[in-house]
């Protein structure tokens, strides 16, 4: 796991070295908002973790502790439910939501659980094929309807029939538009209403799939979908493509929000859990030396 992490935080530890480019024991404090920033770690963010760091000299365990500290709302404990586990994926087009939903499909497989999918994307023709491909390779079910047709009434449907049949995840697939906010705003409520008449308490969590190349103006799309419809966890996607690794911070500092997963690929296998200590760990590699003075490879 440790492995896909450190991959995924590459191109940041690439960009940190045009910064810093030899690894020390101890930094300026103005070398380390040099190396903050640029990981894309927002300004404001940097700020607060400085003037909360008393010493002039930072070592690795002074910042350590700082950041994860801005990472204290990530942890996730999963709800009470009566199966099948309902999932509602959102986020907007273009953030690897139908990936995602393949990954998560996979994994729940992997682990032995039925899982069937439903395309609620009923607003692209391009998601409704793409998720039935995914369906297929992975042999997984799929409720879908024809573009334009009612999101919500798929959400119903795909539920109804895990319970039928006594699955036990159900993932459905949401529509993007912020452009359209209003009308976004509104179908997804109505998905969440039709989902909590399909099967009580669904959906069980609703999950912002967000793209890392996007950085820190992702937190702005974060917030829009927070207060449409209540957000209970964040998959980051792209991460392994985008030198603003540091932006992972940023966002769970401002949204107080979970990240559950981090995409690492485009294949259903690479979606793995995030662990702070690790994705924390993997930063300092780059920036720091080993414990016995001399630079890591």
């Amino acid at each position: 796991m440790f492995g896909f992490i450190k991959k995924s935080l590459q191109k940041t530890t690439e960009a940190i070295k045009s910064v810093v480019p030899k690894k020390k024991i101890v930094f300026t404090k103005d070398e380390i908002e040099d190396i903050l920033l640029e990981a894309d770690v927002e300004y404001d963010l940097v700020e607060i973790i400085l003037k909360q760091t008393y010493q002039d000299k930072i070592t690795r365990e002074v910042l350590r502790s700082k950041l994860l500290a801005t990472l204290s709302h990530t942890s996730y404990q999963e709800p009470e439910y009566e199966a099948p586990f309902v999932e509602l994926i959102v986020g907007v087009n273009g953030a690897g939501k139908t990936t995602t939903v393949s990954k998560l499909a996979q994994k729940y497989k992997n682990e032995g659980k039925q899982v069937i999918l439903g395309a609620g994307d009923t607003f692209r023709a391009a998601a409704i094929e793409q998720l039935t491909l995914w369906s297929k390779k992975l042999d997984i079910p799929i409720v879908s309807s024809k573009q334009g047709h009612d999101s919500s009434a798929v959400a119903y449907d795909t539920i109804d029939s895990a319970k039928a049949k006594g699955f036990d995840n159900v993932i459905i697939d949401t529509a993007g538009r912020l452009h359209t906010q209003k009308n976004l705003a509104n179908e997804l409520k109505k998905i969440n209403r039709i989902c909590e008449k399909a099967h009580s308490g669904a959906p069980h969590r609703t999950v912002l799939i967000l793209d890392g190349t996007q950085g820190n103006s992702a937190i702005a799309q974060a917030k829009a979908f927070n207060e449409m419809i209540g957000i209970d966890g964040i998959i980051i996607t792209k991460l392994d493509g985008t030198a603003k690794g540091g932006s992972v911070f940023s966002i769970a500092y401002e949204l107080e929000l979970p990240i559950l997963y981090i995409g690492t690929g485009e294949q259903p296998e690479n979606l793995t859990p995030f662990d702070k200590y690790e994705f924390v760990d993997g930063l300092l590699d780059a920036i720091f030396v080993d414990n016995e003075g001399s630079e890591e490879e």
